[in-house]
């Protein structure tokens, strides 16, 4: 089991990096909503390496056999693996690449509340976004936010693949 998971909990990371780093770095002129999508996108490929773990498990290890504890625990392990390699490369461009990240957020988000809100309403959403982005907009929370949001999903995809591919 150990080297399923290392073998495509590596590609998958080696994917989300990449991709998820190419989106950050190279989709600046796109929209926030846009950079969204894609990064969602490229989080949803990398965890693709779940479904293909387990079953290269239970087909070339397992003599054809799974539980689905021990697919859904396969799939777990690879997904960690994928947002650990999401989570740095988060961490690196709002370190490294783009420190200024936050503020430009902040910036445009702002930006864009002019359009949707006005008056009193405007205000308190400023406040409420200003605020959250001081109390959580740091590159390590931030880091870990994203690895928490692709364990999630990996753990949806998991428990698909486990249902789809156990057998006894």
């Amino acid at each position: 089991m150990k080297n399923t998971v290392l073998k495509f909990g590596g590609y998958g990371l080696i994917l989300g990096a990449v991709i998820f780093g190419f989106a950050l770095t190279f989709g600046g002129g796109l929209s926030y909503t846009t950079q969204e999508i894609i990064g969602y996108g490229s989080m949803v490929a990398s965890l693709s390496f779940v479904y293909f773990g387990i079953k290269h498990y239970r087909d070339q290890v397992n003599d054809g056999k799974i539980t689905f504890g021990k697919a859904l625990l396969i799939g777990v392990l690879i997904s960690a693996l994928v947002g650990l390699g999401v989570g740095l490369v988060d961490y690196l461009y709002t370190t490294v690449i783009n420190p200024d990240f936050a503020e430009e957020y902040l910036a445009k988000t702002l930006e864009s509340y002019e359009t949707l809100y006005s008056g009193k309403e405007l205000e308190i959403k400023k406040a409420e976004l200003t605020t959250q982005m001081e109390n959580y907009g740091g590159s390590g929370f931030m880091a870990a936010l994203m690895f928490f949001t692709v364990l999630v999903i990996g753990f949806i995809i998991s428990l698909i693949s486990g249902l789809i591919l156990q057998r006894k």
